[in-house]
């Protein structure tokens, strides 16, 4: 695709990798097949495809309007795109330089930003979000019939068991999980027992940054990774193996951080080895049970359970990492039943269920009629926000896949 972005403009690092990524699209328009929006609206403008014009037209002429803004907005930033296309077109990158720039070119009225602040205010933050989930739950019968369903039900909290083994890798515990769905890396420190690794939390570490920098507020993400960071690294001085992510949406913003950070001479060459740090739950599980007959004590630990798996936009397209969770569980004697169009998101990604609610939902149905299908007897995801979601309205429990590891 040929680009005319003015030169001054071309001096700003964003705006020419902006450049650089528009140069790569060949404007096949074989995204469009893939994109959840696309598939349900039928606008170009609603496809990847559409999109990339959008932000190529606001560089070249300095000029965005709120249709360009709802366009972006309606962007689930699933990256479904980015693993059709043929060119390597960095799409999740360009959306994110694309929706800084339109709140500065087209500025939202004063009551969406007051929304999207509250949000940043709370959702980052465990503290407060359990007050906000307190009142919420105290004063749910007056809530909206929607937003009654998106308040996870309460979860008695659970400690991770302490063990003492040579080998030692991080957890993040994150904002939201440890209130939603406090088990997941308690049964992620259970697991990994079994393999002689202990499982450690780091005081101070919190949200990996992801709801900011969707949100575009990339200062706050980056404040967001540096504190995490800092929290980590008397860790990774001290020889911890990996920084273990339970959730997948973390994950790939914490295999990030090396990017991200790049430009920050205090704080780059940290980022980069906390990404290379950074693994997937289901990486090092199927590394540990690799060459294992016995899978470590967890062969056959399914007993043919019926199980649909929802494979998370961001393990299947952000970390490229599709089926592992699946050939996780088939390992261990869980029988996969099929779940059409796996590829398509289910309307969580991140605030999108709150911002964009009539999209969110109809994707979820899609989704849950879907899993639904195969008539198994629990769902599965490997991301916090999916489970949350997935949860509303299922008429079959969902978990963490992890769980299903320390099935009795």
């Amino acid at each position: 695709m040929q680009t005319s972005i003015s030169p001054q403009l071309l001096n700003n690092p964003d705006i020419a990798e902006a450049d650089s990524i528009l140069r790569s699209c060949v404007h096949c328009g074989f995204c469009n097949a893939t994109c959840p929006t696309y598939q349900l609206l039928g606008s170009e403008l609603d496809g990847p495809r559409g999109r990339i014009y959008l932000i190529k037209e606001m560089l070249e002429t300095g000029q965005a309007t709120d249709k360009t803004r709802l366009h972006l907005d309606r962007c689930l930033t699933c990256r479904s795109c980015e693993t059709t296309c043929p060119s390597g077109v960095r799409y999740g990158r360009l959306i994110d330089i694309g929706r800084e720039m339109v709140k500065k070119k087209a500025p939202r009225s004063f009551s969406e930003k007051l929304v999207r602040g509250a949000m940043l205010a709370v959702l980052p933050h465990t503290a407060r979000i359990s007050v906000a989930l307190k009142l919420a739950r105290a004063f749910r019968p007056l809530l909206p019939s929607k937003l009654q369903e998106k308040i996870p039900a309460w979860r008695p909290a659970v400690t991770m068991s302490a063990t003492s083994h040579a080998r030692r890798m991080l957890v993040l515990e994150g904002c939201i999980q440890p209130l939603s769905s406090p088990n997941t890396n308690a049964a992620a420190a259970r697991v990994l027992d079994r393999f002689g690794i202990s499982l450690l939390a780091a005081q101070g570490a919190g949200c990996c940054g992801a709801l900011n920098q969707h949100l575009s507020d990339p200062d706050g993400a980056h404040e967001m990774m540096r504190r995490n960071i800092d929290a980590w690294w008397p860790h990774v001085e001290s020889g911890i193996e990996a920084i273990v992510m339970t959730a997948s949406g973390c994950g790939l913003m914490v295999k990030d951080y090396g990017t991200a950070l790049k430009d920050d001479t205090r704080y780059a060459n940290r980022a980069a080895r906390i990404s290379e740090l950074t693994r997937d739950l289901s990486e090092v599980i199927s590394d540990e049970i690799q060459g294992r007959e016995d899978l470590g004590g967890i062969a056959h630990i399914g007993h043919g359970m019926r199980v649909a798996c929802q494979s998370s936009c961001t393990l299947q397209h952000g970390q490229k990492l599709g089926g592992k969770v699946e050939a996780i569980l088939k390992r261990c004697g869980y029988e996969l039943t099929t779940v059409a169009d796996s590829h398509l998101c289910c309307g969580a990604a991140g605030t999108y269920t709150l911002l964009q609610p009539e999209l969110s939902q109809q994707l979820l149905n899609n989704k849950l009629a879907a899993l639904h299908d195969g008539k198994p007897e629990v769902i599965v995801t490997a991301n916090i926000g999916c489970q949350m979601h997935l949860a509303t309205a299922s008429t079959v429990r969902v978990k963490h896949w992890i769980e299903l590891l320390e099935q009795k």
